[in-house]
């Protein structure tokens, strides 16, 4: 899994296998490990929760977790919807904008980034 921060937006990039993960039930979890102090670290996890709202993002103790619903998952795991967008309120007049997506195939045909994610739908065009 992939994650981007960038101003007021959090986006998460998710290979097939790790959809696999999500759909058996299972958390999707990855860490940063900034420096040789254990401390020094970032984790960062995408789970299915049993709640309403679309998705939810908390972040405890170095630990962002985003939590997406069932029927979020459901409709994404679709192969025609590319990802889930939702945009969170986060304090005065501020939201947190919330992508998490399909990790589609690089155009550049670069193998190595390439291992374990979505066939580019527009690929064939590019080629």
């Amino acid at each position: 899994m992939k994650l981007r921060l960038k101003g007021s937006s959090l986006r998460l990039r998710v290979s097939p296998s790790e959809l696999t993960h999500l759909q058996a039930g299972k958390s999707i979890q990855e860490r940063v490990q900034f420096s040789i102090d254990s401390r020094s670290s970032l984790d960062y996890a995408l789970t299915v929760g049993h709640h309403r709202d679309p998705v939810q993002v908390s972040f405890v103790s170095q630990r962002i977790l985003v939590s997406i619903s069932e029927d979020q998952l459901t409709g994404w795991s679709r192969e025609d919807q590319v990802g889930i967008y939702s945009s969170l309120p986060a304090g005065e007049a501020r939201a947190l904008e919330v992508s998490i997506e399909k990790d589609f195939a690089c155009l550049d045909l670069s193998d190595e980034e390439n291992l374990d994610t979505f066939e580019n739908p527009v690929a064939a065009k590019a080629c």
